[in-house]
C-alpha cells in the first residue's frame, strides 16, 4: 500500500485526535467514581467494536485481513494496556497532571523513531529529548510527597502510548485505516469481556450513555490518529500532541474544579519547548534536504 504524504492534513488530524482523546479521558475520569476500571475499559473497546461492526457490516471479514497479523495483535495489546493504565491513573490524579505527564509521549516517540522506524535523530534532537525528560521529572517530582503511584502509572501509560504510535506508523504502510481500527476493538473487547463481569456494576441510563460515549470517542479518536500517521512522519506530527494540555486544563476546571499547580505548569512548559524544538529541527533538516 503506497503511503501518501500530506503533512498539513496529518497535523490537522492530529489536532482533532487530541481533542477527542482528552474528551474521552474526561468522561472516563468522571465515571471512575461509580464504575470499576475494568468495566470502563470494557466499554471503551466493546462500543468501539459495535460501532465498527455496524459501519462495516458485510465488509467485516474482508477488512479483518491484514498483511501483518502479529504486529496488529501487538499494537492492539499496547492499546489495551495503555487504556487500562490511563484510566487507572486518571481515577487518582488531576486530569491536567495526567496530561502533563502524557506530554512526554512525543519525546519518547522521537527517541524510539530511529531504532524502530529508521527515522534519523540527530544530536540536537537527542538533547531536546533529555530536556523533555527533565520536564517530566519536574512534574512527577521524584523523592517528594508529590510523586505517587498514579504518577508512575501515568508515565508507564506514556511509554505504552509511544510504542503504540510507532506500531501504528509501521502498519499505515501495509494495512488500511479500518483494518487497524478493527483489530483494536476486537482484541480489547475479547480480553475485557472475560475480565469485566467479575467487577460489574449495573449502569443506569446515564451510565450506559457515558460508557458508550467512551467507546464512540475512542473509535473516532483512533481513526483520526491512524489517518494522521498515514500522512506524515511520526517526529513531525507528534509534537502537536501538546495541545492536549489545553483541553485537559479546560475539562479539569469545568468538571472537577482542578487547576494545574506551578510545578505542573513549569514541567509542561519545558516538555512542550523541547518538543517544539524537535519540530523546528525536523523542518530545518527537511528544508536543507529539499534545497540539496
Amino acid at each position: 500500500m503506497e503511503r501518501k504524504t500530506n503533512i498539513p492534513l496529518g497535523i490537522g488530524w492530529m489536532l482533532i485526535t487530541l481533542f477527542l482523546f482528552v474528551s474521552m479521558d474526561a468522561i472516563a475520569k468522571y465515571i471512575s467514581k461509580d464504575y470499576p476500571i475494568a468495566q470502563i475499559v470494557w466499554a471503551r473497546f466493546f462500543f468501539h467494536f459495535v460501532i465498527l461492526s455496524i459501519l462495516l457490516n458485510r465488509a467485516l471479514p474482508t477488512i479483518f485481513k491484514t498483511a501483518k497479523p502479529k504486529l496488529q495483535l501487538f499494537r492492539s495489546a499496547l492499546m489495551l494496556g495503555n487504556s487500562f493504565l490511563m484510566i487507572t491513573a486518571l481515577k487518582y490524579m488531576p486530569l491536567a497532571d495526567f496530561s502533563s505527564i502524557l506530554l512526554t509521549t512525543p519525546i519518547i516517540v522521537t527517541a524510539l523513531s530511529y531504532p524502530l522506524l529508521g527515522e534519523r535523530v540527530g544530536v540536537y534532537r537527542w538533547l531536546a529529548v533529555l530536556i523533555g525528560f527533565i520536564g517530566a521529572l519536574i512534574v512527577i517530582q521524584p523523592g517528594t510527597d508529590v510523586m505517587t503511584a498514579s504518577s508512575l502509572i501515568a508515565l508507564a501509560s506514556a511509554f505504552c502510548y509511544a510504542f503504540y504510535q510507532i506500531a501504528t506508523r509501521k502498519l499505515s504502510s501495509t494495512d488500511s485505516t479500518m483494518t487497524t481500527l478493527l483489530y483494536s476493538g476486537v482484541v480489547g473487547t475479547f480480553v475485557m469481556s472475560i475480565w469485566a463481569p467479575f467487577e460489574w456494576v449495573a449502569p443506569d441510563l446515564v451510565g450506559w450513555l457515558l460508557l458508550s460515549s467512551i467507546g464512540a470517542l475512542g473509535a473516532l479518536s483512533h481513526w483520526c490518529l491512524i489517518r494522521a500517521f498515514s500522512m506524515a512522519p511520526v517526529a513531525v506530527i507528534t509534537p502537536f500532541g501538546y495541545t492536549n494540555i489545553i483541553w485537559a486544563t479546560f475539562y479539569g476546571y469545568i468538571l472537577f474544579d482542578d487547576l494545574p499547580g506551578i510545578w505542573t505548569i513549569t514541567g509542561a512548559a519545558i516538555i512542550i519547548s523541547s518538543g517544539l524544538y524537535i519540530l523546528y529541527r525536523e523542518h530545518r533538516l527537511r528544508g536543507n534536504h529539499n534545497a540539496s
